[in-house]
């Protein structure tokens, strides 16, 4: 850790706000613009000098680029010891509400995205995986008589084939018009329950499910750390975690026609998550589909 370079950094208002900020949230440039009032010369300046001082990490996304406070290492160690300080800034507040506000933007700009394609959600998802049954997949590898949570279920695909063998089955989606599509689906199935809710901050209580399902859902959401943590939290001891992602890969098309945050997950990337997240990897199965993208099926259990 080079403290002389760290308080160099810091020694200048608009990088102590900036850094109060990517404490709590990520964000990239134009939210940061945003919610600063600057121009994006000046912010990618300030962001430069912060990730030089290795106290901030960039997450390149195809053509986006994301800022958050580095998670490890010397300069977290630092930001930890100082954050107190950093919540004391007059213009900490104000700071926070509009990049929290950036943060709501973007969550309703995705429900408004899959509210609106729910209806051609089934046949653009047969677009990428052509004769690859996901969801027969996933339901074959679980047994009979469990209680299922899937979660970001869409319009109901998976949980249909679950529910043809679990004692029931919980879906969960942030959409609005993917859950009325599920419930139109699923009509007269009574091991079913929808619930509307965030990933991020699921309905369910704690330990409700023995099963919990994540089907080509992670690459959507902005805090997949969070999602994973709370898929533990609902899962029962001794529940299973199937988690069906994208392998990494640069189709930038995939962000306005699929409404993707990420250009898929590596299965290294995909290993910690899980592994920080509290779960203990079994095996991970490769299926190569369309467009020449590959679908990742990972199997977990809760780390005991």
């Amino acid at each position: 850790m080079d403290l002389l370079r760290i308080h160099k950094a810091l020694a200048d208002e608009t990088r102590l706000r900036l850094m109060a900020v990517l404490l709590a949230v990520e964000l990239n440039v134009g939210e940061l613009v945003a919610v600063f009032g600057m121009g994006q010369p000046r912010v990618s300046r300030h962001l430069k000098i912060l990730v030089e001082a290795g106290l901030v990490e960039c997450r390149r996304e195809g053509l986006r680029a994301y800022y958050r406070a580095v998670r490890q290492g010397g300069g977290r160690r630092y930001l930890d010891c100082a954050a107190l300080f950093f919540e004391a800034l007059p213009q900490h507040d104000q700071d926070h509400e509009r990049a929290m506000a950036a943060v709501r933007e973007r969550a309703l700009a995705t429900r408004r995205f899959f509210d609106a394609v729910a209806g051609q959600w089934r046949d653009l998802s047969r677009e990428i995986l052509g004769d690859f049954d996901l969801a027969e997949e996933l339901a074959g590898r679980l047994h009979p008589g469990m209680i299922v949570a899937d979660l970001g279920c869409g319009p109901g695909e998976l949980l249909s084939r679950l529910g043809e063998s679990a004692r029931q089955v919980i879906g969960v989606d942030a959409s609005p018009r993917m859950l009325e599509l599920a419930g139109a689906r699923l009509a007269g199935r009574s091991n079913v329950s929808l619930r509307l809710g965030e990933l991020e901050h699921l309905p369910l209580r704690e330990a409700e499910a023995q099963a919990v399902t994540l089907s080509l859902v992670l690459h959507h959401i902005d805090d997949p750390h969070a999602a994973l943590a709370e898929a533990r939290r609902v899962l029962a001891p001794g529940g299973s975690l199937l988690v069906a992602e994208f392998d990494r890969h640069d189709n930038e098309a995939m962000r306005v026609k699929y409404g993707d945050a990420r250009l898929g997950v590596d299965e290294k990337t995909l290993y910690e998550w899980l592994q920080t997240a509290g779960f203990s990897p079994r095996r991970v199965d490769v299926f190569p589909v369309n467009q020449g993208l590959t679908v990742l099926i990972a199997e977990a259990a809760i780390t005991e």
